[in-house]
């Protein structure tokens, strides 16, 4: 069921039902008002006759009373079926008046009106009888019993229903038509925003959604998906990027490999030491390879969901002097010193994050590295400082080597960029992008300064556990 037709028919039913009940109250009402109207005039007729009784009874001779009966009779005489009796204390008929019937009068309703008053007795189809009590301090007391058959109110009830069942039908029949019509005018911007999305494909990205500059919840909706659009056109241009640059990156070495070993080939016989330096240069290029390759990989770990990856409570300051131990071993000519602030009074657990070790330790190392490899013709150390709050832990690496331009700088998080000023060092421009990664893997920051022939500065920060 299409949301056009689900809305027309919502829409239609909760007027129909609306309608139902205003119609059931009316029909209600109006029935209700009408019986007790015809219960007053029954009680009206039932006094009228009591006081034609007693009053006629009063006449000097017979014929003077039947006289007075019917002059009043052709006066009061009105209601359809209409049959009125006295009884006197004995619940004897004394008196009767209109159509006469056989059906007595129980005497339970009798008894019911000498103590109350006056009493209502309903029947079925309309039918209706009221007992009235009608004191007179000569004669005693006397019980007046009225009954008729309401054929006005039936009749004015059954065009009343009529009317209101064909006006429920005719509303419903408007409303659903109605509903569709105004469904289709809602929905009409969502099926533009359909066929705008249908027509999007992965060549033209960069078109976006029109209806995205309204206040309603396409326009919301349209806006939403610009910004998906927006994340998707980013995600496929940093994909044709990355895979042009890894593509250039891994011919260096493969061309590497395949010319060595070709010239190697060409020649029938070479010496022992020129194997060697053959062999030699294929193993630097293989290992080249195979760096580049893990750096690939771990920039394809760093981007997965953080949900997927294992996170532990870790100590950065055991996690430092690991990675300080390791840079040492691989640069034994590059001095890091190591500077570790004072831990406040409130912090619990100095220096303690959430992370992934593997990932972590491999965030120091690209970051002390890339200061060892620019800082190699200084004498000037480099500077490892960790400090903590009870908020924020944060890493800084100080080194006073080449530096870089403001223009290189703010494209150091650009994977296989490399700074004019750093072409001649060995590298592939994956350490900084992946450490960045890493670091908004774990909820942190980075932020790198530099001046070109000043140095650079490096800050890691990570959310404390306190």
């Amino acid at each position: 069921m299409t949301i056009r037709l689900r809305l027309a028919l919502q829409f239609a039913a909760i007027l129909a039902f609306t309608l139902l009940l205003f119609s059931l109250v009316i029909y209600f009402f109006t029935a209700q008002a009408r019986q007790e109207s015809f219960t007053e005039n029954l009680f009206a007729r039932a006094r009228i006759v009591a006081h034609v009784y007693l009053d006629g009874t009063g006449r000097a001779d017979e014929a003077s009373r039947a006289s007075y009966r019917r002059y009043l009779r052709q006066f009061y005489r009105t209601l359809p079926e209409e049959e009125v009796r006295v009884y006197d204390v004995r619940n004897k008929v004394v008196f009767r008046e209109g159509q006469l019937s056989d059906v007595p009068v129980p005497v339970s309703l009798l008894s019911a009106v000498r103590q109350e008053g006056r009493e209502v007795q309903l029947l079925s189809n309309y039918h209706q009888t009221v007992g009235l009590l009608y004191r007179d301090a000569r004669r005693g007391d006397f019980v007046v019993v009225a009954s008729s058959v309401d054929t006005d109110s039936r009749d004015k009830l059954r065009s009343l229903g009529n009317i209101l069942a064909f006006g429920l039908l005719s509303s419903f029949i408007m409303v659903s038509i109605g509903g569709w019509f105004f469904a289709g005018m809602a929905l009409r911007p969502m099926q533009k925003v359909v066929r705008e999305v249908d027509s999007i494909t992965v060549s033209d990205l960069h078109r976006r959604l029109s209806q995205a500059d309204g206040y309603d919840e396409i326009a919301h909706l349209a806006q939403r998906f610009n910004q998906l659009l927006d994340r998707l056109e980013t995600a496929f241009a940093g994909q044709r990027t990355f895979v042009r640059d890894a593509s250039h990156e891994l011919r260096t070495p493969l061309t590497v490999l395949i010319g060595e070993l070709e010239v190697a080939l060409l020649q029938q016989e070479r010496s022992p030491q020129e194997y060697r330096r053959v062999l030699q240069s294929t193993l630097d290029a293989a290992r080249l390879l195979k760096d580049l390759t893990n750096g690939l990989l771990q920039i394809a770990r760093a981007s997965d969901d953080p949900s997927q990856v294992p996170l532990t409570t870790l100590r950065l300051d055991e996690l430092l002097l690991q990675a300080h131990e390791e840079v040492q071993r691989r640069n034994p000519t590059c001095r890091v010193d190591l500077e570790f602030g004072d831990v406040p009074a409130m912090v619990r657990q100095p220096f303690a994050v959430r992370g992934n070790e593997a990932l972590l330790l491999s965030a120091f190392l690209n970051v002390l590295e890339n200061a060892c490899k620019f800082s190699k013709n200084t004498a000037a150390p480099i500077v490892a400082s960790l400090t903590t709050t009870a908020s924020r832990v944060v890493l800084e690496v100080r080194d006073q080597g080449v530096g870089m331009s403001e223009a290189d700088r703010l494209q150091v998080f650009v994977p296989f960029f490399r700074a004019e000023a750093i072409r001649m060092v060995p590298g592939h421009g994956i350490g900084l992008p992946l450490t960045s990664k890493i670091m908004a893997l774990h909820g942190g920051l980075i932020r790198v300064d530099s001046e070109l022939g000043q140095g650079t500065q490096v800050w890691l920060e990570w959310p404390a556990l306190g």
